[in-house]
């Protein structure tokens, strides 16, 4: 069996940030579940994003779920646009929340929802648009934002795959509603497991960290949300007033330990992560592969290989040299390609057909990601230039 000598991830855990938490736990009976650490955490992403309130939870899809499960709360149940190129956790938040997904296609520029196309989709039952920034591209363009404002839709960002991207010079997760990231171990900042939900909106981040622990009031920040639910309810337990229906989606403090240690470079994760794309980008022949992405304010988080022209032949060529070459891909993107396709939605009567996007069907068909990290040997791309050359 062919060694991957390209892995498609390599863990962002350092030495340094390790040592945090040995500090941390040598301390006499450290707190080791949801404390301070996590709060610290919580206030520097905050400031570091640009927004003013954040919670953390134990994964980036209890962040989809949570958000999805507000928003439930808030606006009721009806149908919000998703793309069919996203990860799993988006839909399945979307859906076990009690709300239709309407999917609609991409742009294939910058890989995330079709603005006119969503903005032709809204009706009176849609309560929020929950676009993907796939791969750390800016999915958001001035008209489909402004719009979304114009019609009071909300806006959900999923930019799990995206820290530190921009849309003119403002980083995305400040533009929607709410947005949420991932911390996953490969991610630009990870925390081994772990995500944020994040907003302007001071009753959403209430509910969130309500939502966060078994629906908990005592959990609220402010006295004043506490005392509410308590008069509310004289004959419950103050400590013991279940505002929701809810889980246990905490967090602990070694993933906010790490957090805090990993956030101090991050700025120049993504830089390098930037500058290796452009490399990446610029050893592909543009008659054969996409190369007029939206590249400005990128983060790339794995570099995006896509054919221009279907061709099964070549897309099959490809891949045999790149395990030859020993470099580990992924074909179809962000999730795997076209969700569509996938066993739990094709079993739920009236779902979309997947061959209604024909752009997210080229990428499931025709397109790879392939690692992208802060630190990148020279030698990957000489052997990366030698499984594209003489298709």
């Amino acid at each position: 069996m062919n060694k991957i000598s390209w892995p498609l991830m390599r863990n962002n855990i350092t030495y340094e940030d390790l040592k945090e938490v040995i500090n941390y736990l040598n301390q006499p009976d450290p707190i080791l579940t949801n404390g301070p650490k996590v709060q610290q955490f919580e206030q520097a992403w905050s400031k570091w994003l640009g927004v003013k309130y954040s919670v953390m939870v134990n994964s980036g899809s209890s962040a989809n779920d949570l958000t999805m499960i507000a928003l439930r709360e808030i606006y009721g149940t009806g149908e919000i646009i998703v793309p069919p190129l996203t990860w799993v956790s988006d839909i399945a938040a979307v859906i076990n929340a009690g709300f239709k997904p309407i999917f609609v296609d991409i742009n294939m520029r910058n890989l995330a929802i079709d603005a006119d196309k969503t903005l032709n989709l809204i009706n009176p039952k849609t309560k929020a648009v929950f676009l993907t920034h796939v791969l750390g591209l800016n999915g958001l363009t001035n008209k489909l934002v402004e719009k979304l404002l114009e019609l009071n839709i909300p806006l959900i960002e999923d930019v799990c795959e995206s820290h530190g991207a921009t849309h003119e010079g403002k980083k995305l997760g400040t533009f929607g509603f709410a947005s949420n990231f991932s911390f996953y171990y490969a991610h630009h900042l990870t925390t081994i497991e772990g995500g944020m939900v994040c907003t302007d909106n001071f009753d959403l981040y209430e509910m969130i960290r309500m939502l966060r622990a078994h629906g908990m009031v005592r959990e609220a920040s402010k006295k004043s949300t506490r005392d509410h639910f308590v008069s509310e309810n004289p004959t419950l337990n103050k400590d013991f007033i279940f505002a929701y229906a809810a889980h246990n989606m905490r967090p602990n403090e070694i993933n906010g330990i790490i957090g805090l240690s990993q956030l101090k470079r991050l700025n120049d994760g993504v830089l390098s992560r930037r500058n290796n794309f452009e490399k990446f980008m610029s050893l592909l022949d543009s008659k054969k592969f996409l190369t007029d992405f939206a590249m400005e304010g990128n983060s790339n988080y794995a570099f995006i290989l896509i054919l221009r022209e279907p061709n099964f032949s070549i897309r099959d060529k490809i891949e045999k040299n790149l395990t030859e070459n020993g470099i580990e891909f992924r074909r179809g993107l962000s999730g795997g390609g076209n969700q569509l396709r996938q066993p739990y939605l094709q079993k739920i009567e009236g779902i979309a057909k997947a061959e209604q996007f024909p752009n997210v069907e080229h990428v499931h068909n025709f397109g790879w990601y392939i690692g992208n990290y802060p630190y990148i040997e020279d030698d990957f791309f000489s052997d990366f230039s030698k499984a594209v050359s003489g298709l």
